[in-house]
């Protein structure tokens, strides 16, 4: 799938005009991505390890669920996440996770509860094809849908998908064109504000959502 516009000529100019301090979080976000990243996969190792067992002894199927994203660009990649759902989830074709769907196992409410299942998207951020923070990176086939039917949609497109982002810790995860709406204006914002104090409010708030176990990712 190829993507060929990011929306309003406009929205993309205002946003490419950045201030210093901006600038200077744009050249410092990608190795501190790494770092993280890197650091961050050698200490969940061990919860990666116990996870895949209890995921393996609770459901059948595989550990992993790799699915196709769109990256910066509209370019497709494999996105990596623990398995929640049952292997036979989408027999009758994709949609989203609904609350109480029953597609999730068990195991699966948990992980989806405290956002662990993302954890194997820092090996995505160490791959280039992710960052920590950004907007969420979504499936091609929505892709397709959303751009019909909502104005600046691949405007997200712009920059890097993130693991978290604004719109995770301010909205729920996508279960209404409303939702997707309202998480579109919350990108926009973040694409147009990024610097280093509101990723540092973003990994402060999103740390706290895995704590008291709101769902926002997809």
């Amino acid at each position: 799938m190829k993507i060929t516009s990011f929306g309003l000529t406009s929205f993309l100019t205002n946003t490419a005009v950045r201030q210093a301090p901006e600038v200077v979080h744009d050249q410092l976000k990608r190795p501190f991505d790494l770092f993280v990243a890197a650091i961050g996969l050698l200490v969940a190792a061990p919860v990666l390890l116990v996870l895949a067992v209890i995921i393996k002894l609770t459901s059948k199927g595989p550990v992993f669920y790799v699915q196709e994203r769109l990256g910066r660009g509209g370019k497709p990649f494999n996105m990596y996440k623990l398995r929640t759902m049952r292997v036979d989830a989408e027999k009758d074709g994709p949609k989203w996770c609904a609350q109480g769907d029953p597609r999730v196992t068990p195991v699966g409410r948990f992980l989806r509860k405290s956002h662990l299942d993302e954890l194997p998207q820092l090996l995505n951020v160490l791959r280039s094809e992710m960052s920590l923070i950004g907007p969420r990176p979504e499936r091609p086939c929505f892709v397709e849908q959303l751009k019909k039917d909502i104005p600046l949609y691949t405007a997200r497109l712009a920059v890097r998908p993130g693991v978290t982002g604004l719109a995770q810790i301010k909205h729920r995860a996508d279960q209404t064109i409303d939702d997707v709406q309202a998480k579109l204006g919350y990108d926009l914002e973040y694409i147009r504000r990024a610097c280093l104090l509101l990723d540092l409010q973003i990994v402060a708030l999103t740390a706290v959502k895995m704590v008291i176990g709101r769902s926002g990712t997809a």
